[in-house]
């Protein structure tokens, strides 16, 4: 167990997702420096009301809104950070998004030049590259506008130094809105933890040491031991200047505090493409055996309507018996049926498919175990590691974020509707791009070729994609083909940030970086 974190350090995003905590609507606010003396000044105004993790602890009291900010590479050069530091930075952070875009897969409908104007820089110029975001998420839509107009007000302010930017596409075609709003989605006026395809989304987000939470959390969500019992992950997974799952500091820029308590941050704006992700579902289940809704779960690996997990109720009769159990268990059992298993017993895919989207993401403890003699069959190789999901432990991405836009009408893909995810992580080419290429478009790990992740998968018209979905190796049933997969979610905009500690923050403000 690492020592406690100092919650009064690190930036409240970074902690815990601010939805979770009722903060249902949020805008993002994009900033070029334009003098970078007047820029620090700008920073060390927002500093003072960036809000920190101790409202996450058990009893504290919570603002109207959680203000955070994050820089990118360049957003940091133009503030005068020492060259030594810059250089301390990873490469695929200095390179940023666009540039890793042959490793992300954005290509064709999510190549850059297809992304929202605000991230159409000029090269020549650099006059409206992205160096910081400010994030203003609240609990009310009057919240979220009363700290983006004291916002505005400071940054147009003519000694403030940066330049607002717009381009955000909305609704009716627009394509130049001052900032990108998200929002939970609601219905019937009741807020829902649903994304646009109609998922129960933010069920599994890894929980790592010194997180204030219940001890229980980390089940399903942290890191299973040898006896079985789970425990949280290293915090080092996702904080700067703490050890991780390898028993190491992840590589940092110097000096110390500028990278302590800090964390790396991958902002991407994802378009769901509704009517074809509908078309797809209502073509396959006209042959499917199991059913609209059980195919729709097999592309995800948990039920639409309430996340059960594939793996405890494969059919629709085993999730009638888990809907009656979850529906009057404590919070604590439904945290472990909601999290609480892995694919040991699931090793074929019938249950949970390789190409699922939560079995990409996280495959638990499945891949460190090798094929056995017959078809299908797997068998264990106890001792490898010294927890039995080591390779995954190190793959692992916090997700915060919310939906953006209205897919009430979902009769064309042409609206504007999806999700803004922004992932954690404290190697972005490790974990983040690891994931990205490997195991959402690739699918060697998973004994599947080149078959792809079915959601977030970069589908090609050119070469259709297809997904197995498996059977018991010991019935008689035969494996499910979907084919022809569209893409169903583009890549809408983006871009590596880091996010520093308040220590850092200050230091970086103040013009105060030494890496000597």
């Amino acid at each position: 167990m690492t020592q406690p974190l100092d919650l009064t350090d690190i930036q409240a995003d970074v902690i815990r997702a601010s939805a979770h905590g009722g903060y249902l609507f949020a805008r993002y606010v994009f900033f070029n420096i334009r003098d970078g003396e007047k820029g620090r000044a700008f920073v060390a105004a927002v500093a003072a009301e960036v809000t920190n993790a101790v409202i996450w602890e058990q009893g504290a009291a919570t603002p109207p809104t959680v203000i955070n900010i994050a820089f990118s590479y360049q957003g940091l050069k133009e503030l005068g950070l020492p060259r030594a530091s810059l250089n301390g930075f990873p490469d695929e952070f200095v390179m940023g998004m666009k540039a890793r875009r042959a490793i992300l897969g954005d290509n064709g409908p999510s190549h850059p030049d297809n992304w929202d104007p605000i991230w159409q820089a000029n090269r020549v110029t650099r006059d409206k590259d992205v160096h910081i975001q400010v994030s203003i998420n609240g609990k009310t839509p009057q919240d979220v506008e009363v700290r983006t107009q004291w916002l505005l007000a400071l940054a147009g302010k003519p000694e403030s130094g940066v330049f607002l930017l717009t381009g955000h596409r909305g609704p009716n075609g627009q394509q130049n809105l001052l900032y990108q709003d998200v929002h939970a989605l609601f219905e019937n006026g009741v807020p829902t933890p649903k994304e646009h395809f109609g998922y129960t989304d933010g069920i599994s987000d890894p929980v790592f040491e010194g997180q204030p939470g219940e001890p229980w959390s980390a089940q399903g969500r942290g890191k299973q031991m040898a006896d079985g019992s789970w425990a949280p992950l290293a915090t080092g997974e996702f904080l700067l200047g703490h050890v991780d799952e390898a028993h190491e500091y992840p590589p940092a820029p110097q000096p110390q505090l500028l990278a302590r308590n800090g964390t790396f941050m991958v902002y991407r704006k994802l378009h769901e493409n509704v009517h074809a992700f509908d078309t797809l579902l209502e073509r396959e289940a006209q042959t499917y055996p199991g059913g609209k809704e059980l195919l729709a779960a097999k592309f995800v690996g948990r039920w639409r309507d309430n996340g059960a997990p594939l793996v405890s109720a494969p059919d629709a009769a085993a999730k009638a018996e888990w809907d009656q159990r979850f529906a009057t268990a404590t919070p604590q059992e439904q945290d472990r049926m909601l999290n609480g298993f892995t694919y040991d017993q699931d090793m074929s895919g019938s249950r949970c498919p390789f190409a699922a989207h939560m079995r990409r993401i996280n495959p638990r403890a499945s891949l460190q175990l090798k094929a056995g003699a017959l078809p299908g069959q797997f068998v264990g190789n106890p001792g490898a590691f010294d927890t039995p999901g080591a390779l995954a432990n190190r793959r692992r991405i916090a997700r915060r974020g919310l939906p953006y836009g209205d897919s009430t009408d979902r009769s064309s893909d042409r609206g504007n509707h999806g999700i803004v995810i922004m992932m954690l992580n404290a190697d972005i080419n490790r974990q983040f791009e690891f994931v990205q290429q490997q195991w959402i478009n690739y699918g060697n790990d998973f004994r599947a070729a080149n078959d792809k992740e079915i959601l977030l998968g970069n589908h090609d018209k050119e070469f259709p994609s297809k997904a197995v979905l498996p059977v018991d190796p010991e019935s008689e049933d035969v494996p499910y083909f979907v084919r022809n997969i569209p893409r169903l979610v583009e890549t809408r905009g983006g871009e590596y940030f880091f996010i520093p500690s308040l220590t850092a923050l200050r230091l970086i403000a103040r013009g105060l970086v030494d890496p000597t």
